[in-house]
């Protein structure tokens, strides 16, 4: 499957990259009315059925191998649900509906809807809900191990971007089990973006330009790991990821499944170049819009990233 880079594969999978856009996108424009309404179950809800809709009208079949998950007991888009119209591609879907359903609830920045797609058998079967990551762009790959003390990484991060340390910016999520971390990057003089949630979209911003982050450390969900993995990818970054549980039955699980203390390189968890990443604003960000309303519709900004076209930004109206 993956020896077939270019000719019929390709294209098939390049067939998916529009229909993906539009479920993205109207599942942004969905969340729109629960901004800032308090509610992270009735937006995620929002962003679940207009995604979901759509996607059952896609080409191809597609099983979701990323889905909302147990740990959300999801009716919708759950692990091993299938989707598309039957006719084209065979492919893997890794998909967040909504990515940060409190800060939609709250009216913060940083919510997405976000999807990846990629030939079947490519993405990580993960095992366990939180990872360890790191992520950087272009000019760092090569420069992180997840092995290595966090300075260390930051050094080398730091000397392939030709900036020095102290003008790092380290995007970790702000939870109580990073408070070391944190005072462990402060110390070295750099700076830290705490984000409250929605580590996809601090990948993303180490990724894109004016993301204004240069690395991306710490634990966030192992799902949302191989999302970002994909764009990592495609846009010539690195990545690196390690099974974190967070409770005994996690760790159990993870154990049982020989996968505890595993370190997961790129290509582990995303294997093909024939991926597919969508990322749509819902609440704006420096690396991507929010949405916006006016009489002639939603207006939805989002991110677009194949092999074959790179990153494109694209605006898009959704009409009621």
């Amino acid at each position: 499957m993956l020896t077939e880079t270019n000719g019929s594969w390709s294209d098939r999978m390049a067939s998916l990259a529009l229909p993906l856009l539009d479920a993205a996108t109207v599942a942004a424009a969905r969340c729109y009315s629960w901004i800032g309404r308090g509610d992270k179950i009735a937006a995620d809800h929002a962003a679940v059925e207009a995604m979901r809709a759509h996607l059952s009208t896609v080409p191809g079949h597609g099983v979701v191998v990323i889905g909302e998950g147990e740990k959300d007991n999801a009716p919708m888009l759950f692990a091993g649900e299938e989707i598309g119209c039957g006719q084209g591609p065979e492919f893997d879907l890794a998909v967040d509906p909504l990515e940060g359903t409190n800060l939609c609830a709250r009216g913060w920045p940083g919510a997405i809807t976000v999807l990846a797609a990629a030939p079947r058998h490519t993405f990580a079967p993960i095992v366990g809900f939180y990872m360890d990551k790191l992520v950087v762009g272009p000019a760092a790959h090569g420069a992180i191990d997840i092995e290595a003390p966090i300075e260390d990484n930051m050094a080398k991060v730091a000397a392939a971007i030709g900036i020095k340390v102290s003008s790092l910016q380290v995007a970790v999520l702000a939870k109580p089990r990073h408070a070391e971390l944190i005072a462990r990057i402060r110390a070295t003089g750099a700076g830290v973006v705490e984000i409250p949630d929605g580590d996809v979209m601090a990948g993303l911003a180490s990724l894109v330009p004016g993301g204004g982050i240069d690395l991306s450390a710490g634990i966030g969900g192992a799902p949302e790991g191989v999302i970002t993995a994909c764009a990592v990818r495609l846009l010539g970054g690195d990545m690196q990821g390690k099974p974190a549980p967070q409770s005994d039955e996690e760790r159990e699980m993870v154990t049982d499944a020989g996968e505890l203390g595993r370190v997961y390189a790129l290509d582990d968890l995303s294997e093909s170049d024939d991926g597919i990443f969508v990322a749509s604003g819902v609440t704006g960000s420096t690396a991507l819009p929010g949405v916006t309303v006016s009489r002639d519709g939603f207006h939805v900004q989002s991110v677009l990233i194949t092999r074959d076209q790179g990153l494109l930004r694209i605006g898009s109206t959704v009409r009621d």
